[in-house]
């Protein structure tokens, strides 16, 4: 039987951000899959250095609106590191308070769409209600139910009101009972098993061999994890890095299932600590010196990666940002081909994938592979200008 092209993109009903995938089926199987990038680029690299580095902060925020805090802890752990600035203790706690609060609304997220994928709008309406209350902490919490602005070079913006510790508590309590509900759940359902076991396998080998990420990392054995491989803050804590054998769509469910429960534990411990921790929330740091830094940080896809250069004035020189779908997304290469074309969309979304964190311009070149010089920005206005003479 002859190959059939079937264009996926740049816009789908699955696809939340514009991507384009090129799959190629005899029949109902995949043979071959291809992705074109560059649809969602906003270059936030290039506008960071035009921003003070407090600005690049909340910049870096906006990268994704779900993962708003994860991009700002590399960030700050980054420009940090350039100086080796050292930040209250207070401060470490309420980082990782945020961090836990977003993973668990992230993963929270991921889990309801996985329902709604397969057709189970009964995961999806549940998921999405036992959401809502993380949203409403991370109000209270920092005024926002998204894009925090916590994150300052040094530590903190604001304090943590140990008075909401007892409002916190029970939310916590309620979102881990129904999670433990959802384990036993996907456990006990056939339905599940028999749509999402097997299909979409990623083995520990070609993880590693594409550098995977994240839940897609520790779903196939791999066991990484930067909150425990390459502490910041995280040492305060203890955290159980949740890895499963099998590499299938269901594993990386389940994975995501055991972390918000485990981000729960986390939280709780910062929690404990917050009265008997006091004092300062920011060590105001007045410049940052000539140099490099890097900053890590375990995202709820996977460790998000910022490398800042300064000459010494009070902007970067240089911002470079990698976020883990830009590891994970091309695993496909290896869990999609040899599937039936309705297994490779869940497959495709089991890597959580977040395609405007994946946009990164580094050059741009014509159709002959020769470097185009040009601002961006004027050859949109022309390609718009000659389609307007066009159509008139």
């Amino acid at each position: 039987m002859d190959k059939c092209r079937i264009p996926l993109g740049p816009f789908h009903p699955l696809l939340e951000e514009a991507e384009f995938f090129d799959i190629k089926v005899e029949g109902e199987k995949v043979v071959d899959i291809d992705m074109e990038i560059g649809w969602m680029h906003r270059g936030h690299e290039k506008i960071s250095e035009s921003k003070t580095f407090t600005q690049s902060i909340f910049l870096v925020e906006r990268i994704c609106g779900i993962c708003s805090t994860s991009h700002p802890f590399a960030c700050v752990n980054a420009i940090e590191d350039i100086d080796n600035i050292e930040i209250p203790e207070r401060a470490k706690y309420i980082r990782i308070l945020i961090g836990e609060l977003e993973r668990i609304h992230s993963h929270l997220l991921w889990i309801g769409l996985a329902g709604h994928f397969i057709g189970y709008d009964t995961v999806w309406m549940w998921v999405w209600k036992y959401r809502e209350p993380i949203l409403q902490l991370s109000e209270k919490i920092t005024g926002n139910r998204n894009h925090y602005a916590m994150f300052r070079v040094g530590g903190v913006s604001r304090d943590f009101d140990n008075a909401l510790i007892p409002v916190v508590n029970p939310v916590l309590d309620e979102v881990q009972k129904k999670m433990e509900m959802l384990v036993g759940v996907v456990n006990d359902d056939p339905v599940l098993k028999s749509r999402l076991k097997g299909v979409g396998v990623l083995t520990k080998e070609d993880a590693i061999d594409y550098c995977a990420v994240g839940p897609t990392a520790r779903a196939s054995g791999y066991d990484i994890d930067v909150r425990r491989d390459d502490p910041t803050a995280y040492e305060l804590v203890d955290v159980n890095v949740i890895v499963t054998p099998n590499g299938d769509v269901f594993d990386k469910f389940v994975v995501r299932v055991l972390e918000v429960i485990e981000s729960c534990k986390i939280i709780r411990q910062c929690l404990k600590a917050f009265p008997k921790v006091q004092g300062p929330i920011i060590n105001n740091v007045k410049e940052i010196s000539p140099g490099e830094g890097i900053g890590r940080y375990e995202a709820p896809r996977g460790e998000v990666f910022h490398y800042i250069r300064s000459d010494g004035s009070n902007r970067p020189v240089r911002h470079k940002v990698r976020a883990p779908s830009y590891s994970n997304i091309p695993t496909y290469k290896a869990s999609c081909i040899g599937l039936p074309l309705a297994d490779v969309l869940i497959t495709l979304a089991a890597v959580d994938p977040c395609y405007c964190c994946t946009e990164r311009s580094v050059r741009v070149l014509d159709n002959n592979g020769k470097r185009l010089n040009k601002n961006l920005l004027a050859l949109s206005r022309g390609k718009t200008e000659r389609i307007r003479k066009e159509i008139l």
